[in-house]
């Protein structure tokens, strides 16, 4: 269960649904919000590790039931190799339907917690800000924490507020594998989707990279690396020649990256390698690029003939643009933090999300609606505690304005 106190915070809810009552009312429970984020850290859930996303994935859900009650439709996908994938559906006092995604697993390894020392107590960064830090509290532990509580003070606000189906997966850090599908159903049944991954320094992404993993698997021939090198026809040679010209194709002035994450290969040093694999991450900014850069890999070749070298292409995630569906929502948006006087700005990143997946079917789609601080996959990864109730805030107050539905104004 949720290590968090009992919740005592419905007697005192504000009578008003303005953003400025929102945020004050965010304030004065950041306390819990943050005890919230701190229960999701301190259970590790490595993407690859599926006893601990179980676990995490109960806590999570623990805490949904413990800030908002039970749900009033559940559902438990199983995630197979993966992390499972839970939607849970809480009707809403207005006829429209908002889904919020965030992922619960991480890119740490299970004991990284271990080892990161402090990680439960504030610290002052050199930029003189209180932070919090641990693993994967910006990505995006915060930002589910936020989505959680963000209904519950919508919901006591007194407003209208339309149904909300969270969904939480275990798999996106490894390419949504599962739950896919999943996300693309739940957003194809809503009237908006929030992203509830990190912001940008306080923006929200409008716009991703599409991504990819190419394996590139080389097969030579095997030999004495002594008594016979002549006969051998080395596959860490000839794959290290196709790394270094995929690395080429890249245009980073057009948004294109090409980086060779893993490589492997050979079986000995006395032995010319019969094999090796690299696995080469792609990131685009649209199909123009993405049919460039099959087209230049395809035509790469190796000085030695006789090894043959094969690709695995995994287009995962399509490119996200700000489409027409997406800027009411983004207006939206930017009226609410209005109200709390506030700007909010967006911004292109690279990195990929469940967003991508939403925005490639046309859909109204926000992502970047959760932490903000820095660090995302990197070891002190942080976040502001400070901006906890106003982003938290911002989120239930979007909520209220969509059960009017996307028009703006």
């Amino acid at each position: 269960m949720a290590t968090s106190p009992a919740d005592t915070t419905t007697s005192a809810t504000p009578a008003s649904g303005t953003a400025h009552a929102l945020t004050g009312r965010a304030e004065q429970v950041s306390a819990l919000i943050v005890e919230d984020i701190l229960a999701l850290v301190g259970q590790e859930t490595s993407s690859y590790d599926l006893p601990a996303l179980a676990e995490g994935l109960d806590l999570l859900r623990d805490l949904s039931v413990q800030r908002l009650g039970e749900p009033d439709h559940e559902h438990r996908h199983p995630g197979g190799a993966c992390g499972d994938i839970l939607t849970l559906t809480y009707t809403g006092t207005a006829p429209g339907h908002v889904a919020l995604i965030g992922h619960y697993d991480t890119v740490w390894p299970t004991g990284t917690l271990a080892t990161w020392e402090g990680w439960e107590q504030p610290h002052t960064g050199p930029e003189g800000r209180e932070r919090l830090s641990g693993p994967g509290i910006f990505d995006m532990k915060t930002g589910l924490a936020q989505g959680i509580w963000a209904l519950k003070l919508a919901r006591e606000s007194g407003a209208a507020v339309p149904t909300v189906t969270f969904l939480f997966n275990g798999d996106e850090e490894i390419g949504s594998l599962s739950s896919r599908p999943v996300i693309e159903e739940t957003a194809q049944n809503a009237d908006a989707t929030l992203v509830l991954e990190p912001s940008a320094h306080g923006a929200v992404k409008t716009s991703r990279k599409g991504s990819a993993i190419f394996k590139a698997t080389a097969t030579g021939i095997e030999s004495h690396a002594g008594l016979a090198p002549q006969d051998g026809a080395s596959a860490i040679t000839a794959l290290a020649e196709f790394v270094l010209a995929a690395t080429k194709i890249a245009r980073p002035d057009a948004g294109t990256t090409i980086n060779p994450g893993v490589f492997h290969g050979g079986s000995g040093t006395n032995v010319v390698a019969g094999k090796a694999t690299a696995n080469i991450d792609i990131r685009v900014t649209s199909e123009a690029e993405q049919s460039r850069v099959d087209a230049e890999f395809t035509a790469i070749t190796v000085s030695d003939p006789r090894v043959d070298i094969t690709i695995a292409r995994d287009w995962n995630r399509p490119p996200m643009t700000l489409g027409p569906a997406s800027a009411p929502l983004l207006t939206l948006a930017r009226e609410v933090a209005t109200e709390q006087d506030r700007e909010l700005p967006d911004t292109a990143v690279g990195g990929a999300s469940d967003a991508n997946f939403v925005a490639a079917l046309g859909l109204p789609v926000l992502c970047g609606m959760g932490a903000v601080g820095d660090g995302a996959h990197a070891q002190g990864e942080f976040i502001y505690p400070d901006t906890v109730p106003a982003q938290t805030a911002l989120l239930a107050g979007l909520l209220t304005r969509l059960a009017r539905g996307l028009s703006v104004g």
